[in-house]
């Protein structure tokens, strides 16, 4: 084993709640594929070096792990389709991609825009709202749960669920792994009513997909139950409310967006890289490998730091550290890279997109009015809680 060893928190959880980014550019600029004593994993900061990983699950695999808590845990494999590996990985993905295709997505866009307008019209913009419970939340967990085929009275009961589950990405408690477990029973009811009367629905569909002939078990469909709710809606919040806080943080960047709505997608992306709403994931090395002139021993964590790939001086040049909504090309690393690939990614773009179209054409000089709180975890940067006056 080679390498440097440059030690930044990156295990703590509240080194992701305050501001990470200046000790993860020292990391990546001094020692890019890095040992980290304290939490015993080798940190890889460079975006080059990350895509490289991404791309070659035989050296790198994820059925040993992909967030920081996993180390130390048994893996199951019904857990989530995020720990699979190839081959197995892309026969469980084909069952749900339909779902997800950018021109499936599209079709989504009345919808998606009827439920922001429905939520924009319950705001006071005169008054203080939090951004967070007034919209971001509320939006993806309501377009999610329309497409697993779950009750929208039930929504309360899913961000219960979905944050806890979060939590326990970080810190397993016995509360909220009992939520967990009310979610598992909340998905076994579904499927028991779906099993005796289908509909047209991704927990219909999941009840009777089939991997070579055999169908899923209960065990991998609530598997399959869980990462859609939870990953389809915790990750387009933290976009949304970080870009939209973005947005007030840069007013001649969003003025230019409103001049020029054509740069709608390119400020999605630069959205997505400046939050950068999952900050690690991780990989377990199958034997020797060399990255970045750094030899890996077999059986090693890998922690691969988005947040600060995201940033790297190598591809985005000396703006890196500048949010720019004219950004192009844009090639960050927000929704993985290789065959993890966020399978929700025409999804979250979509639901930005909408929003950001319809907050700024109503109230486009909301401000920021109080402190903005974060959660401390060790896979996201995402905000809490903040203050918006939207007409100021």
């Amino acid at each position: 084993m080679t390498g440097g060893s440059f030690e930044i928190p990156l295990g703590d959880p509240a080194f992701f709640a305050g501001d990470p980014d200046p000790e993860m550019a020292e990391l990546r600029r001094h020692c890019p594929v890095s040992w980290q004593k304290g939490g015993e994993f080798w940190a890889v900061t460079g975006l080059r070096d990350i895509q490289t990983v991404g791309k070659d699950p035989a050296n790198f695999c994820s059925g040993q792990g992909v967030l920081m808590s996993d180390r130390g845990r048994e893996i199951a494999a019904e857990d989530s389709v995020l720990y699979l590996d190839p081959p197995r990985h892309e026969q469980y993905r084909k069952l749900v991609n339909r779902a997800f295709t950018p021109r499936r997505v599209a079709t989504l866009e009345p919808r998606v825009r009827e439920l922001t307008v429905d939520l924009l019209d319950r705001i006071d913009p005169t008054q203080p709202v939090d951004l967070v419970d007034a919209l971001c939340a509320p939006l993806p967990l309501l377009v999610i749960a329309e497409l697993l085929g779950l009750p929208a009275e039930d929504r309360d009961s899913f961000r219960r669920w979905s944050d806890a589950i979060m939590e326990a990405a970080t810190d397993l408690t016995e509360e909220n792994a009992l939520l967990a477990l009310e979610l598992i029973g909340y998905f076994d009811g579904q499927l028991d009513a779906r099993a005796e009367a289908p509909t047209d629905d991704l927990l219909s569909a999941l009840l009777v997909a089939e991997v070579e002939g055999t169908r899923l078990t209960r065990a991998e469909v609530q598997g399959f139950c869980m990462t859609l709710m939870v990953a389809g809606n915790e990750t387009t919040r933290s976009l949304m409310s970080g870009g939209l806080v973005a947005l007030a943080d840069h007013p001649q960047q969003r003025r230019r967006l409103e001049q020029e709505p054509e740069l709608l997608a390119p400020a999605i992306e630069e959205m997505l890289r400046w939050v950068t709403p999952i900050m690690a994931m991780a990989r377990t090395t199958t034997g020797e490998v060399v990255l970045h002139d750094t030899e890996l021993g077999g059986g090693e964590y890998v922690v691969l730091a988005y947040g600060a790939a995201n940033r790297d001086e190598e591809v985005f040049g000396e703006t890196a550290d500048c949010f720019d909504v004219t950004r192009s090309p844009n090639p960050h690393v927000s929704f993985g890279f290789g065959e993890h690939f966020c399978i929700g990614a025409s999804l979250a773009r979509l639901e930005a997109r909408v929003l950001l179209e319809e907050v700024l054409a109503r109230w486009p000089d909301y401000a920021v009015a109080g402190d903005i709180e974060r959660a401390p975890s060790t896979l996201f940067r995402q905000i809490t809680h903040v203050p918006v006056l939207f007409a100021p």
